[in-house]
């Protein structure tokens, strides 16, 4: 059952606000709202959404905003600003918060003081397969903070929470459907990979002929082999492959980027 959540009307309280960002989810928003209907406050941070996105979105909330894509760091930072209390909740629009991990929020909440920030970790589907090695999981990433002692970095990919104080450990999981299938695995790669080949672009790297034999070949040995893909089977072959392609795509694409500047390495 849908909940409206509308704004804390008391400023900054005891509560906690959950924040996602989105750009066309439709398909996929609605569960990952449900799952947060024990939170005091949800953000939505849209970045012009074509399909029905926005309009789902306002059957939980009353936050929900529209801001231009800025890359995931800054776009995530700015939906913690827009919250109405300072212990945060970051959820994607493809995870789902447990009942478990909820009820362990609430005792953190309830009882006399938190860290600075908790990490969760992530159970993470592949279509109807949970995938278990890939280095996939526990996947450990942090969530639930206090954005008065921590904040996201301004990475445009690959973002991270930065801490000033103790991190520490949750039990409860995140429920992470990332894709149905192959078909929704490639459009994310050339995504990421343009982000990844601009982020390193701008902080000075460039591509060498090692970057687009190696570090390819390295990815799907590390993911298939390293991390025990295999043990999952076809799916651990899939995502070993897309693996070592984004690692060729995000360096080709940084070649790209410094021979049209004039800086490229040959």
């Amino acid at each position: 059952m849908n909940v409206l959540r509308k704004a804390p009307s008391g400023g900054n309280g005891s509560g906690v606000s959950a924040v996602l960002i989105s750009f066309n989810e439709e398909k996929r928003i609605g569960p990952c709202l449900d799952s947060l209907s024990w939170v005091d406050e949800i953000v939505v941070v849209d970045s012009g959404s074509s399909d029905a996105t926005r309009e789902i979105a306002r059957r939980y909330t009353d936050r929900v905003f529209d801001i231009p894509w800025k890359g995931f760091g800054p776009q995530k930072q700015a939906a913690v600003e827009l919250a109405g209390h300072d212990v945060v909740l970051n959820v994607d629009c493809d995870e789902r918060v447990t009942p478990e991990l909820a009820e362990e929020i609430r005792g953190i909440l309830s009882g006399p003081g938190m860290a600075a920030a908790y990490t969760v970790p992530r159970r993470t589907f592949l279509g109807g397969k949970e995938i278990r090695h890939c280095g996939w999981y526990p996947d450990r990433t942090t969530r639930l903070f206090d954005r008065t002692r921590a904040r996201f970095s301004a990475d445009l990919v690959h973002e991270r929470v930065e801490v000033s104080g103790e991190t520490a450990p949750l039990k409860g999981h995140l429920l992470h459907h990332s894709f149905s299938g192959i078909g929704e695995m490639i459009p994310k790669i050339n995504r990421y990979s343009d982000l990844s080949a601009r982020q390193m672009f701008e902080r000075g790297r460039r591509c060498g002929i090692l970057d687009l034999t190696l570090r390819p070949a390295f990815a799907f040995v590390n993911t298939y082999l390293l991390r025990l893909g295999f043990l999952d089977g076809v799916e651990g072959l899939v995502i070993s492959a897309t693996t070592g392609w984004l690692a060729f795509a995000k360096y080709a694409k940084l070649r790209e980027l410094s021979r049209t500047s004039g800086k490229g390495a040959g």
